[in-house]
């Protein structure tokens, strides 16, 4: 395995980091612990969860996820072993079976003393804001929707005022960012200096071969103000295995499941690119997971690369493309067809 750190910490984490929002849904409760296990023995210190999981977020699964991994730690003792990341889910009807009314202050102490108990730990290493509450382009939205997106951005220094006490009673250490985009973490990042306050370390955004919107802005915001890039989503829900082209649909797929989950990776240009990259992974002799997760492990803007599996041969491969490093020759053939086909996902 390789390490980092998260920036401006002292926190070593793996290159590779343990995504877990299917555990409770897709995985049962011994899938999850599996998985733990597995990745803990093969140098994975980093594992990233969310209130919000299991995914499809439903009132049923809510916190699933992280009872799963509370009661690993309880059965095994790891809890000092692992860097822990949390988040509080964003506002809007998805989530209204959890809360509503945003990052109030009261609703960010709620979420960390909810997780901290199905967690049954005293302290979250790094916990994040999942997604903005004003109405930003994510989550397949390609464009700014200003239309729709709320006149009043949210109170940043409520927020940051709030995690600083959290972090002074001991509850979480560090603090991170979810689906930013470049005005919100600029102004998160303004906010903590100017009012000096904790300063968010991480962002976590998707990125992949197809989507690398992160690149227009973010990357050089990650570079200059070191505020590192933890990427999600980085096979496309699947989509860069190769598993869905020529129509396959295969059985208990999270895209067969969950078709909407994927639809945002399925159109023309993104299969074409898909396809494109295919050939060159085959020419290398390498799987198509390996190529785009090894591609991802290697930029300078990234601090760790959240990979996720519902089955055990799944995450042997995506951990192992920590030991594949791409040559000039590679990168260039990859890029090539990034600036014929450019971002085809949003």
């Amino acid at each position: 395995m390789k390490y980092t750190t998260l920036p401006n910490t002292n926190v070593k984490v793996s290159k590779i980091c343990l995504g877990t929002m299917t555990w409770g849904n897709q995985n049962t409760e011994n899938d999850g612990h599996e998985q733990m296990d597995y990745a803990l023995e093969q140098g994975v210190n980093f594992f990233d969860t969310a209130e919000l999981y299991a995914v499809p977020a439903s009132p049923e699964t809510y916190g699933t996820t992280e009872k799963i991994i509370g009661s690993w730690f309880k059965k095994t003792g790891n809890r000092d072993k692992v860097v822990l990341a949390s988040k509080i889910a964003g506002g809007g009807d998805y989530t209204k079976h959890i809360r509503t009314g945003g990052f109030t202050r009261q609703n960010i102490i709620d979420a960390v003393e909810g997780s901290l108990g199905r967690l049954q730990t005293d302290y979250l290493d790094l916990y994040q804001l999942h997604w903005p509450s004003r109405g930003v382009n994510c989550f397949g939205v390609r464009d700014y929707p200003y239309q729709t997106s709320a006149k009043e951005a949210e109170n940043h220094i409520e927020i940051l005022e709030t995690l600083h006490d959290l972090i002074q009673q001991g509850k979480i250490k560090h603090i991170g960012l979810s689906n930013e985009t470049p005005w919100g973490t600029m102004q998160y990042l303004q906010t903590s200096e100017q009012h000096n306050l904790p300063r968010m370390s991480t962002v976590q955004n998707s990125y992949s071969l197809i989507h690398r919107g992160y690149e227009v802005g973010m990357s050089e915001v990650s570079m200059r103000e070191n505020i590192g890039l933890l990427a999600y989503s980085p096979l496309a829900q699947g989509v860069l295995s190769g598993k869905y082209l020529d129509g396959k649909h295969p059985e208990g797929a999270r895209g067969t499941l969950f078709p909407r989950f994927i639809a945002r990776y399925m159109n023309e240009g993104s299969l074409k690119a898909v396809s494109e990259y295919l050939k060159i992974a085959q020419k290398y002799d390498l799987t198509l997971a390996e190529l785009s997760l090894a591609y991802i492990n290697q930029l300078p803007f990234v601090t760790s690369n959240i990979i996720g599996a519902t089955k055990m041969s799944q995450l042997k491969e995506n951990i192992n493309s920590i030991n594949i490093d791409l040559s000039e020759e590679i990168l260039n053939e990859i890029e090539a067809v990034h600036a014929l086909i450019p971002n085809p996902a949003p």
